[in-house]
């Protein structure tokens, strides 16, 4: 899979920031109305070939909608079986209290209504947009999209989808461990399988990402990783490796893999089943 990676436009947070704020208000609907996944998985984005789209939904009367970030049309578009129903510029500067205003207002139309998390995306702050920037960003997060699906396709049937989580505005899927953790939430003691997390984040310097759970310090913090991949333990604790690193270098795709590989292969045996 070797080809290189571009560069991040220079001027691109203040784009992607009006990107997570917005998908912000467009996950807020997911959570009403997707059929609930115990993993939260409903809430989720796809990369498509046109932008960042839910899953779509039913609709009461019949018939399924579906919100869309689109960055070739720079619009957030409601559909109803498949065609637009609605579209909301993305450059006109909302706030994310207008963004969510106006989403909230479009699937109303459609008769839908609930009790939305607005503090998800509630701010007034104003909010700036540069549609050449976003269309780059999305060039390269398709790329990144495609690095990160060849690595899920190569562990097996113990992953989950790959999708772009509003909250956090990362890229990632989970492989699942056989070992399974007891932890506490909320006053009741909970269940999960271990899991290594791959992803990236595109904020401030953004990174790729490959975080064990639980990460187990004395058997990870002394595997050596590929070059300009490090562990991380300030914060959270997994490991990490900059964009900015290899853009642009035309096996910037097999690094990458590279990366992942190596801590899966570090990872996976303290998330398995101790028999």
């Amino acid at each position: 899979m070797t080809h290189s990676l571009a560069t991040m436009p220079e001027n691109l947070e203040p784009t992607r920031a009006t990107l997570h704020q917005y998908a912000h208000a467009i996950g807020v609907i997911p959570r009403i109305h997707a059929e609930p996944h115990p993993k939260w998985w409903h809430v989720s984005l796809n990369v498509t070939e046109r932008g960042l789209e839910t899953d779509t939904m039913a609709l009461p009367g019949g018939g399924t909608f579906g919100l869309r970030l689109d960055l070739s049309t720079h619009e957030v578009v409601v559909e109803v079986n498949g065609k637009t129903r609605r579209a909301i510029a993305i450059g006109d500067g909302l706030t994310g209290t207008q963004m969510g205003d106006a989403v909230i207002a479009a699937v109303a139309e459609l008769g839908l209504t609930g009790d939305y998390a607005r503090d998800k995306f509630e701010s007034d702050e104003e909010r700036q947009y540069d549609p050449v920037a976003a269309a780059a960003f999305f060039e390269i997060l398709t790329a990144i999209h495609d690095v990160l699906a060849t690595h899920r396709d190569r562990l097996g049937d113990n992953v989950g989808p790959l999708q772009l989580w509003p909250h956090g505005f990362d890229l990632a899927f989970e492989w699942f461990g056989t070992r399974i953790e007891e932890y506490e939430e909320h006053g009741e003691l909970q269940k999960l399988p271990a899991q290594c997390n791959f992803g990236f984040y595109p904020g401030g310097r953004p990174y790729w990402y490959a975080n064990p759970w639980p990460f187990e310090s004395d058997a990870l913090l002394g595997v050596e990783l590929p070059s300009g991949a490090e562990w991380h333990t300030e914060g959270w604790q997994g490991s990490m490796l900059h964009y900015d690193a290899l853009a642009g270098d035309e096996s910037a795709a097999d690094r990458v893999l590279d990366y992942l590989s190596a801590v899966y292969s570090a990872a996976a045996p303290t998330l398995l089943a101790r028999g």
